[in-house]
C-alpha cells in the first residue's frame, strides 16, 4: 500500500524498466565475477599441480642419481675393503631404479622431449649398474689388480659424469618448463585482475545508482509516513473531539434524565397525589351518606377506594423509580440499606448492604450516581449473573466515596465493556466519570462472580437534606390521608376506614 500526500500520486504495479535494467546489469556483473573467479582458481590449481609435478619429477631425478652414485661409492667400498656390507647401495640401486623410471615415464608422460631424455638417462643408468655388476665379478674372480686396470681406463667416471649430465638437463628442462608455466599463469592472472578490476568498478556504479534509487525512495517514503502521521494526527484529533463531545453529551443526558425524572417525581407526588387524595375523600363522603341507605352502592364505593389505593401504591412505586425518597430524605445509606431490601425480597437472594454513615455527607449528584451505579449493578446480577449471594459495600476512601457490588454467579465476559450492547456498563461508567470519578467492572477473587468498583470524590455538602438535582426541594414522604386509609368491605356489607 501506497500512502502520499501528493493528489497526483498513483501507485505502480511493477518496477520502472530503468530499475530492472540495473538489476539485470548487477546480475550480469556478478555472474561474470564468479566466472573469472572460478577461471582463476582452475589456472591457479593447473600451476600448482604443474609445480608439484616439477618437485616430484626433480625429487625422483635426484634420488636416480643418489641411487647410483651411492651404488658406485659402495662398491669401490667394497674393493678395498672386502666388506659385503658396502654392497648395500647396489643392491638398493638394482631393486628400486626400475620402479623410480616407471614413476618418471608417468610423471612425464605429456611431455615428449622429457621422455626421450628419461630414456636416455635410463639407458646410461642400466649400462653403468651393468659394469658394476661386471666389475663385481671381476674382482670376485680376478682380485683387486683386474679391477685397478679397469679403472684406469676412466670409463667409469666418464659413465657418472653423462648421468649426472643427463639428470642435469633434465632437471633444466623441468625447470624451464615451470618458469614457462608460471609466466603464462601470471600473464593469465593479469588479465583476470584487470578483468575483476573492471569488474568492481562496474559494481560500484551500479552500487552508486541502487543507492540513489535507494534514497529516492526512501525520501518518497519518508515523506509519505510524515504525510500519513499528519493524517492520523489529524484523524485521531476528530476522533478524540467527537468522543468528548460524545462523552459530554451523554453525561449531559444523564444530568437532564435526572432532572427529568425529579421533576416528573415531583408532579406525581404533588398534582396526582392531591387528586388522589381529593378523589379518595369524596368516596369517602358519598359511602357514608349511602352507607345506610344504599348498602351496595356503599360497597361499590368501597370496592372503588381499594382501587383508588391500589393506584396510590403504583403511583408511589412509580416515585420511588423515578426517584427514590428515601435519598432525598434519608440519606444515601437509608436508601441503599432499604433499596438492598426490597431487591433480596423481589429477588429471594442473599443480599447484604455493608453502608458507612460517612456516606451521607456525599453531595447530591455523588449520591443519586452511586445509588443508579449500585441499582443497575444488582439489576445485571438479577438478570444474568445466576448468584446465590450479593454484597454492596459503601465506604468513606481518601477523598471520596467507593462503591462495591460483588456476586458469587457466573462471572462477567472479559470484553464486557466493548460489546456495542452493554448500555447499562458504559451509562454506569459515563455516571462515575461525569463526577470525576471511575469505574471498573472484572471479575471477582479468584476469578469467581463480578466486582464492580466505583469511585467518586465527595461534593460540596447539601445544606440541608439532599434534594433533587439543580437545587430542587426534597421530595416528602408520600403518606395517605386518613380518609384514604380504606378497606375492603366487611363481611356485614360495611365499609371500615
Amino acid at each position: 500500500m501506497y500512502f502520499s500526500a501528493d493528489p497526483a500520486f498513483r501507485p505502480v504495479r511493477s518496477l520502472p524498466w530503468y530499475q530492472t535494467l540495473l538489476c539485470a546489469v548487477c546480475v550480469l556483473i556478478l555472474v561474470l565475477n564468479g566466472v573469472s573467479l572460478v577461471g582463476n582458481l582452475d589456472g591457479l590449481k593447473a600451476a600448482n599441480a604443474r609445480q608439484a609435478q616439477a618437485d616430484r619429477v626433480s625429487t625422483r631425478l635426484q634420488y636416480v642419481n643418489l641411487l647410483v652414485t651411492d651404488a658406485d661409492s659402495g662398491l669401490r667400498g667394497y674393493f678395498l675393503s672386502g666388506s659385503e656390507t658396502y654392497l648395500g647401495p647396489l643392491r638398493t640401486a638394482q631393486r628400486e631404479l626400475d620402479g623410480q623410471f616407471d614413476t618418471l615415464k608417468s610423471l612425464l608422460a605429456d611431455n615428449p622431449s622429457q621422455l626421450k631424455n628419461l630414456a636416455q638417462l635410463q639407458t646410461l643408468v642400466r649400462r653403468r649398474i651393468g659394469l658394476m655388476g661386471e666389475a663385481l665379478e671381476v674382482y670376485r674372480h680376478g682380485g683387486l689388480q683386474d679391477i685397478v686396470a679397469i679403472a684406469r681406463t676412466q670409463e667409469d667416471q666418464v659413465h657418472m659424469d653423462e648421468i649426472r649430465l643427463q639428470v642435469v638437463v633434465m632437471t633444466g628442462e623441468q625447470n624451464d618448463a615451470l618458469a614457462a608455466g608460471g609466466a603464462a599463469f601470471y600473464d593469465q592472472y593479469r588479465r583476470t585482475a584487470l578483468i575483476g578490476i573492471g569488474i568492481d568498478a562496474a559494481a560500484i556504479v551500479v552500487l552508486l545508482l541502487f543507492y540513489n534509487l535507494i534514497w529516492r525512495g526512501f525520501s518518497l517514503r519518508l515523506s509519505a509516513e510524515r504525510a500519513l502521521q499528519q493524517s492520523n494526527d489529524q484523524l485521531e484529533t476528530v476522533v478524540a473531539e467527537r468522543t468528548e463531545q460524545l462523552s459530554v453529551l451523554s453525561r449531559h443526558l444523564i444530568s437532564v434524565s435526572e432532572e427529568e425524572k425529579a421533576r416528573l417525581a415531583r408532579e406525581l407526588h404533588d398534582e396526582m397525589g392531591a387528586n388522589l387524595t381529593a378523589i379518595g375523600m369524596y368516596l369517602s363522603s358519598v359511602g357514608e351518606q349511602l352507607k345506610d341507605s344504599h348498602p351496595e352502592q356503599a360497597a361499590a364505593l368501597g370496592c372503588a377506594r381499594a382501587t383508588l389505593l391500589e393506584a396510590v401504591q403504583l403511583k408511589r412505586r412509580i416515585i420511588e423509580d423515578l426517584r427514590p425518597s428515601l435519598l432525598d430524605n434519608m440519606g444515601l445509606a437509608a436508601a441503599l440499606q432499604s433499596y438492598c431490601e426490597d431487591f433480596a425480597r423481589a429477588t429471594r437472594l442473599d443480599c447484604e448492604a455493608l453502608v458507612e454513615l460517612e456516606a451521607d455527607s456525599a453531595g447530591t449528584m455523588q449520591a443519586i450516581a452511586l445509588f443508579r451505579i449500585a441499582q443497575e449493578s444488582l439489576n445485571n446480577v438479577a438478570k444474568y449473573a445466576q448468584a446465590r449471594h450479593v454484597v454492596v459495600h459503601l465506604a468513606r476512601e481518601g477523598a471520596g466515596l467507593a462503591l462495591e457490588v460483588s456476586d458469587d454467579g457466573v462471572g462477567i465476559p472479559p470484553d464486557a465493556m466493548r460489546r456495542p450492547k452493554s448500555h447499562g456498563l458504559l451509562g454506569m461508567r459515563e455516571r462515575a466519570l461525569l463526577l470525576g470519578g471511575t469505574l471498573k467492572v472484572e471479575r471477582g477473587v479468584n476469578g469467581v462472580g463480578t466486582c464492580v468498583q466505583a469511585w467518586v470524590p465527595m461534593g460540596v455538602p447539601a445544606a440541608g437534606p439532599v434534594g433533587a438535582v439543580s437545587g430542587a426541594p426534597a421530595l416528602p414522604v408520600l403518606e395517605m390521608s386518613p380518609l384514604m386509609r380504606v378497606q375492603h368491605p366487611a363481611a356485614d356489607g360495611r365499609t371500615r376506614f
